[in-house]
């Protein structure tokens, strides 16, 4: 999920620098909602392993 975070960020500068103020800004706000969603999984998921008393892996 961070990697498609990722590609639309990358998407944005792209047609920021291009000149695409309309596709950058819609690039940019999927990224910015899939980046929140991934650390709201992320923060879950640690909650979960800490409850079951497991350390987490990194």
């Amino acid at each position: 999920m961070l990697g498609w975070a990722l590609t639309f960020l990358i998407i944005a500068l792209i047609a920021a620098v291009l000149g695409f103020g309309g596709i950058a800004g819609a690039a940019a706000g999927i990224a910015k909602v899939i980046f929140f969603i991934f650390i709201v999984l992320l923060v879950i998921s640690l909650l979960a392993g800490a409850l079951r008393g497991k350390s987490p892996r990194l």
